[in-house]
């Protein structure tokens, strides 16, 4: 038997600061992580505009440059092939690169599973003849059969992904959700499953929606987190993509609360509204709603009466500060097909 290969400390082999980077201030050199949020606010875009990105050395978001470009292995679970390929045009156009130059391979088989032994096998098959510097695997809740919840199943699913990591030299972004009636947690608590998800992550990006914009949140293991960015996807002529909202400062400002959204929704309105009413204007939970009120009748900024909620005449009455309005719960599907047939692996960065 092999002894477990050691070195002294000062003997580890020193990392130059131009190689700390894959994208600067987004993703660590060689990181794996999670691309977490709600659905339907653009994680498989941004996912694609990092994969342009590596394989171009275009900026990121026309803002974060790469440091390390390279081939880029993708595979797109959920999207069609033809949207993945649109999406990716939109990407090149808003860039300024050429699609059709692009070292960018798309795995086109209909299924891929990280619990499935075969799978594996035919994925480092795939990681080895591409050599990519970023692997795109998008999203994680149609890679396995396992349960999510469990972390003694959901660990050897990340520790294979860590061991591509290692062998290859490859960074790992792995695409998910996050979990209903998460509305109070931290955005990487907020992650689907176990909490291995967020303790696997090297780099760990997260959208949520604010208003009319989308707020990415940026933490690193091993290095200082950007302040958050407002992103919204944006038509460049006939192209779509993100872009990061350069707006005037007072539109960059934290979102109102939602003690703000319900002081300003009574204001608006003669006369006194129920909690229904009140739960329709706002558009939150009817759980966060009754917090909400509860705080500000206890504040003496707003009466409770037989016809309903209403401000209450404090005009000199400093405001209150409340959080703002955390990730919200919207769910996502959970569909699987366990028993497709299992198809051979295919490679094509020309997609049809």
């Amino acid at each position: 038997m092999n002894p477990l290969p050691i070195s002294r400390a000062c003997d580890l082999a020193t990392e130059a600061p131009e190689h700390q980077w894959l994208i600067e201030e987004l993703w660590a050199e060689e990181a794996v992580g999670i691309l977490g949020g709600e659905p339907k606010c653009c994680k498989s875009f941004l996912a694609l505009d990092m994969a342009v990105s590596v394989a171009s050395g275009s900026p990121c978001l026309r803002r974060f440059p790469v440091r390390r470009t390279g081939p880029v292995l993708l595979f797109p679970a959920e999207d069609s092939l033809g949207v993945v390929r649109q999406r990716l045009v939109g990407i090149c156009a808003a860039a300024g690169t050429a699609f059709d130059a692009l070292p960018l391979y798309v795995i086109t088989a209909p299924r891929l599973l990280l619990d499935v032994p075969q799978d594996r096998q035919r994925l480092r098959q795939a990681v080895a003849v591409v050599n990519p510097a970023l692997l795109v695997l998008d999203p994680f809740i149609r890679l396995h059969r396992a349960d999510e919840n469990a972390s003694r199943e959901v660990a050897p699913l990340l520790g294979y992904l860590r061991e591509l990591q290692r062998e290859f030299h490859v960074a790992v972004l792995l695409v998910h959700h996050v979990r209903k009636r998460s509305g109070k947690d931290r955005p990487g608590q907020a992650l689907r499953g176990s909490s291995d998800l967020h303790g696997w992550g090297d780099s760990n990006l997260y959208l949520r929606r604010n208003c009319s914009h989308l707020r990415l949140a940026i933490e690193h293991r091993a290095a200082p987190a950007a302040d958050d960015i407002n992103v919204d996807l944006v038509t460049h002529g006939a192209a779509l993509a993100l872009s990061v909202i350069d707006s005037p400062a007072e539109s960059l400002a934290q979102p109102a609360s939602v003690a703000e959204r319900v002081v300003q929704a009574m204001a608006q309105t003669a006369g006194p509204l129920s909690a229904q009413k009140l739960r329709k204007l706002c558009r939150i939970r009817t759980a966060t709603l009754c917090e909400t009120l509860t705080v500000l009748r206890n504040q003496g900024r707003v009466l409770h009466g037989s016809a309903g909620y209403s401000l209450a005449q404090t005009p000199n009455e400093k405001p209150v500060s409340f959080p703002a309005t955390p990730i919200g719960d919207t769910g996502n599907g959970n569909g699987k097909h366990p028993n497709q047939p299992q198809l051979p692996l295919v490679l094509n960065h020309q997609l049809p």
